[in-house]
Formats: C-alpha cells, sequence, structure tokens
C-alpha cells in the first residue's frame, strides 16, 4: 500500500491537526480528539482491490465520532469492513458497542452515526465496501453493524484474507484485483450472513445467505460448460425456483448471472496484456462457452462492440499511455 501520511516529519504541534485533516480526505469526516496532542503519532496508508478501496492507519490514543452533521455534508454509499492489526478499539453504533482486539472483524456504516476509542498503538484496516456489493448479498447490513465476527472458522478465514491485503493491495494486476474482489465480498458476506443468521434482527438472512451461496456456486464453476442452471442450484443446496426467486431481488436469474459473470471474465482476459497471445475463442471456451457466434452477440449486447474489437481498443488505449 502507498503511504500519503506520515506524523515522523511533523512538529509535535502541528502532528495531531495534520493527521485530522488527512484522515477527514482518505478515510470519512469526523470529529477527532487526541489524549495527548504533544506525542501523537500516526501513519496511514491506502490502497485498492478492484473498485473498493483500502485504507490502513496506525495511531496513538484517540477518540473519534462522526455525527448527523458530518453525514449531511459528506455522503457516502459504502460499509466500512474493519480488521484491528494491533493495540484495541472500541466501536458504538446503533446502541450497539464492540471492542476489537488483533484478528477482530466487524462492520462500521459510515451513514449512520458513530464514536471510536482508540487505544495507543492500534492499527485498523478499513475496506471500504460498495454499499450495493454487500448489500445485494447479506440484505441489509444496519443489523450486522458494531458485531464482531465469531472466531470460528469462518471468522478466522475472513480475517485472515483481509489480513493479507495490505501486503499486496497495490501489487496485484488490475485482473487479479478484478477477480479477487468477488470472491472477497462472498467471504465476507458468507461469514456474517452464518454467524448472525439466528439473530432476531435478520429477518431476511435465509434468503440473503441463500442468494450469496448461489453466487458462491456460479463463481466458483464458470470455467465448467456444463455447468447450468440445475447444477448451480444443487451446489447452492436450494430449488431452482427459489435460487431465482433471490436473484430476482437483483432483477436477474441463475441463467443471467452465469452468462454476465462468464462474459465479464472474458472481458477481463482480453483487457490483460499478459493474456494478449491467447486466442478470443481459447478465452472464451476456457469460461464456458462453446458457441463462439452466441459468445459475440452476448459480448457485443454486453459491453457494446464484439470481443475483438474491445481487444484492439484495449490494445490502442495501452499503447497511447506508453
Amino acid at each position: 500500500m502507498r503511504t500519503i501520511f506520515t506524523t515522523d516529519q511533523v512538529h509535535e504541534r502541528d502532528r495531531f491537526a495534520r493527521w485530522h485533516d488527512i484522515a477527514r480526505q482518505g478515510i470519512v469526516d469526523h470529529d477527532a480528539k487526541p489524549a495527548c496532542r504533544k506525542s501523537f503519532q500516526a501513519e496511514l496508508q491506502v490502497g485498492a482491490i478492484g473498485t473498493n478501496s483500502l485504507a490502513f492507519f496506525r495511531s496513538s490514543d484517540m477518540t473519534v465520532s462522526r455525527t448527523r452533521r458530518h453525514i449531511a455534508s459528506d455522503a457516502t454509499d459504502g460499509i466500512f469492513v474493519c480488521r484491528q492489526f494491533s493495540g484495541r478499539l472500541v466501536l458504538e453504533q446503533d446502541g450497539y458497542q464492540v471492542g476489537l482486539e488483533p484478528g477482530d472483524v466487524t462492520l462500521l456504516d459510515p451513514a449512520v452515526p458513530y464514536a471510536a476509542h482508540f487505544f495507543g498503538g492500534s492499527e485498523l484496516l478499513v475496506f471500504k465496501v460498495r454499499r450495493n456489493a454487500l448489500e445485494g448479498r447479506v440484505g441489509r447490513t444496519r443489523a450486522l453493524t458494531a458485531r464482531a465476527l465469531p472466531a470460528n472458522a469462518d471468522g478466522r478465514l475472513t480475517s485472515a484474507y483481509l489480513g493479507l491485503l495490505p501486503f499486496h493491495a497495490n501489487g496485484l494486476s488490475a485482473a487479479v484485483g478484478a477477480s479477487v474482489e468477488p470472491q472477497l465480498l462472498d467471504l465476507i458476506a458468507l461469514s456474517f450472513s452464518r454467524a448472525l443468521a439466528g439473530t432476531a434482527a435478520r429477518g431476511s438472512s435465509a434468503r440473503s445467505l441463500a442468494r450469496t451461496r448461489v453466487r458462491a456456486a456460479v463463481e466458483a464453476n464458470l470455467c465448467d460448460r456444463s455447468f447450468g442452471v440445475a447444477a448451480v442450484a444443487q451446489a447452492a443446496g436450494v430449488s431452482i425456483r427459489y435460487a431465482n426467486a433471490v436473484l430476482a431481488d437483483e432483477s436477474t436469474s441463475i441463467m443471467q448471472l452465469l452468462q454476465t459473470r462468464r462474459l465479464e471474465r472474458c472481458r477481463q482476459a482480453l483487457a490483460d496484456p499478459a493474456q494478449a497471445d491467447r486466442k478470443v475463442s481459447e478465452i472464451a471456451y476456457g469460461w464456458g462457452f462453446s458457441d463462439m457466434s452466441h459468445f459475440g452477440r452476448r459480448f457485443r449486447a454486453l459491453f457494446g462492440m464484439l470481443p475483438s474489437e474491445f481487444r484492439r481498443s484495449t490494445q490502442m488505449a495501452s499503447t497511447r499511455h506508453l
């Protein structure tokens, strides 16, 4: 990740003010108060995974609050997936309080007021996820915020995956980042849905969990041309009718989802310079298409040009930037 600010070379009288300005721009607008201005130290690094941004920061002891005033002037459509790396953090939102120790993961909604206390030496990763990308998988996140993900097998895997991001995010190619993004979102969604499916506030949890399982089954089998509608439903453990019903909440179906995700994978491969020597037909067959005429029509319908035209346009754009 890329360091955009550190207090190391800033005079002690200016450290916190400078940090606060940078944090308000790089993370989200808020009020903050340090335990000690003279000894305050902090650092902020940023990165991205696909279309979702990352912020990793360490700080001295301080309190933070985001109020309705901040929300009114600084609206955001994101959800924060927070993973504690070291030190301790206490978050309060919507009447709930959660204390995060190293390895703990929780969700925070910047569209709802919250308060936080960072204890000295705290290091936190904030994975800023697009709201519709997460809520499309789990339903409304309001019932999931300020709850720590349980330390079961699902929770530990999610935490471990998030723990790798600061070390690899900026080194990933665009194609790899685009591939990792949906898998990571699926893992986060499944972990929270399974852990909290039994709570009273999760009225739509069963439906959301089924939708996430359907999506995960699709993602895991895109390369298999024989993997169709019935196989998706079976792998997700639901009927075809129910799978299509939960996907209808997102205006899609099993067949549409299979086709769209395969086309998006082909598009990523066609835009990847490392795969420039592969034939269009090879890429199409590799991602589950068996009829090139059908593939070409569907690709143009979704992206506005034929696969060969798209490849030429990306190669030309890449050449212009050299």
